[in-house]
């Protein structure tokens, strides 16, 4: 690390404290932070307690490295108020969290004379000190321009993080890769404890670890090749069977269970696992299930 920012925060909620918290352990100064919620006050107390709580405005005055992390839907009218209201400055360092975003959403602070850049945590957090060490080793999305891209990496190292550069024009398709793997994982892990609840087990979650645990590394180290279960049998009879005891214990879970069944079923009759005629019979059992619940409550089950 060549340079020790003076560190802002504005949205102090669990990316930006924890991600200000780690810069003031690598020898960067938080001198202040934004945060209006009982929550985020918490979380400046306790991982930024050197750090002011200010308003937004005040805290982009105070520091020559602005960290704005606020919700991807705010972050425009974010940096334009802060632009309009000349709190940011020729120089300065803004930096974002969102992982959808690029440098557009910063033209106004680039207008300035700002220096501007994308860095986004591949991480979900907690907003306790639990994530700190999960930083070690995170990667992180970036986009910065030539002049800016030895900061960014340098940022990354003082966070522990390893970088992944993305161009401007796929933050958006990066994030939601993101997006479909980690938050619709947690979907389907819930609805799967869901179901082992109905059926009787007293510990969900500590029957699913170990083969959830098992199935992801698998996955992440072999792609489709690690697949298995009925659908790559082409069990036909099983799919029909969990299909109808779901609809009648779990019916909350049927739409997403056959929406994963379906993408399986694809994925395994293009690698040519699965014969087709066996894929047939099986995609018609995943229609009629539709067809059935649709049936019951009267509403398309899509």
């Amino acid at each position: 690390m060549t340079h020790h920012f003076t560190v802002g925060v504005v949205g102090a909620g669990r990316v930006g404290a924890v991600l200000a918290s780690a810069l003031g352990a690598a020898g960067h100064h938080v001198v202040a932070a934004a945060g209006e919620s009982d929550a985020s006050r918490a979380r400046i107390a306790a991982l930024l307690p050197g750090a002011v709580n200010e308003k937004p405005t005040a805290v982009a005055r105070a520091c020559d490295l602005l960290l704005l992390t606020v919700p991807d839907d705010m972050l425009p009218n974010v940096v334009q108020m802060l632009a309009a209201s000349g709190a940011i400055s020729a120089g300065q360092t803004v930096v974002h969290t969102s992982g959808r975003h690029g440098l557009a959403v910063l033209e106004p602070a680039a207008d300035l004379g700002a220096h501007v850049i994308a860095m986004h945590p591949a991480m979900t957090f907690t907003g306790t000190a639990v994530d700190l060490d999960r930083l070690v080793g995170c990667v992180f999305g970036l986009t910065a321009g030539p002049a800016d891209k030895a900061v960014a990496e340098s940022l990354v190292a003082d966070l522990g993080g390893r970088p992944m550069w993305v161009p401007e024009e796929m933050r958006t398709l990066y994030h939601a890769g993101l997006a479909h793997g980690a938050n619709h994982l947690v979907t389907l892990v819930t609805e799967a404890m869901e179901v082992l609840a109905a059926a009787g087990a007293d510990d969900p979650a500590g029957t699913l670890r170990p083969l959830l645990t098992a199935a992801l590394d698998n996955a992440l180290a072999q792609g489709d090749a690690a697949l298995t279960g009925p659908i790559v049998r082409g069990d036909v009879n099983t799919v029909r069977a969990h299909l109808a005891d779901i609809a009648a214990n779990a019916p909350q879970t049927l739409a997403s269970y056959v929406a994963m069944a379906r993408a399986t079923l694809d994925r395994v009759v293009t690698d040519g696992r699965l014969l087709p005629i066996r894929a047939a019979s099986i995609r018609l059992a995943l229609d009629e299930a539709v067809a059935t619940a649709a049936g019951r409550s009267g509403v398309p089950l899509t």
